[in-house]
């Protein structure tokens, strides 16, 4: 596997699937994005002293219904990344990792698909480590320095994610490190947004919520979760 490390980019995604047709295994780092990139076309702070990486990754027979698997062990290596260096991490479904309450990484899965299966994707994941976070995400978001009360060595953290993203992984162990359950969410859904409460994620990722005593289970391609229900 080639690891290219960058000063700075637009978007170590951007740069990644630019080199797909080279069919290589490829991990991109930069100290700084310019222009990075969140889900939902979103933007995603990028300022020097955090890690950010894209990973090429090439399927041979991945149906399209496992897609939810290649975020679920994105999530899962940030968790095990956090925790090498004493921080406690639980997810929030369907791939955000919490720290003492807030968000501490941005995860971006860009798939490619030919017929009903996936083929490639460019796994890219932004963690908040010694950066400075901008004003308005004070109250939402953390750093590893901020949770701990020190500083770490960033090219450490950044070679310890590289590697447990690259280890094996199953949905048992995704399914336990979802926290944020049996309490209240709100699920927003094509501008929409209705209150439930949030019990459990099943083995094919999908969420089970429970809205006037009746269940009903809810996919990340159909809606995202916020943690505050609506006043």
């Amino acid at each position: 596997m080639r690891i290219i490390r960058l000063e700075e980019t637009d978007s170590t995604n951007i740069y990644a699937k630019a080199r797909l047709k080279e069919g290589e295994n490829l991990v991109v780092t930069a100290r700084r994005q310019t222009g990075g990139k969140g889900t939902k076309g979103r933007s995603f702070a990028s300022r020097e002293g955090g890690v950010y990486l894209s990973r090429l990754f090439f399927w041979l027979k991945m149906p399209v219904t496992e897609a939810f698997r290649i975020m679920a062990n994105a999530s899962v290596a940030v968790c095990r990344t956090l925790e090498n260096y004493g921080l406690t991490a639980e997810i929030k479904w369907p791939n955000d990792v919490y720290v003492q309450g807030k968000k501490i990484c941005g995860i971006l899965i860009e798939n490619v698909f030919s017929g009903d299966r996936i083929s490639s994707s460019v796994v890219g994941i932004g963690v908040n480590v010694n950066n400075s976070l901008p004003e308005e995400l004070k109250n939402t978001a953390i750093s590893m320095s901020e949770a701990a009360g020190h500083l770490f060595d960033r090219e450490d953290v950044e070679n310890t994610l590289i590697a447990e993203t690259g280890k094996a992984f199953d949905m048992r162990e995704y399914r336990r490190r979802v926290g944020f359950l049996n309490r209240t969410v709100t699920l927003l859904s094509n501008g929409e947004a209705r209150i439930v409460r949030a019990l459990e994620v099943d083995e094919r990722g999908g969420l089970i919520v429970e809205s006037g005593g009746k269940r009903e289970r809810v996919t990340a391609a159909e809606v995202s979760l916020r943690l505050a229900a609506l006043p």
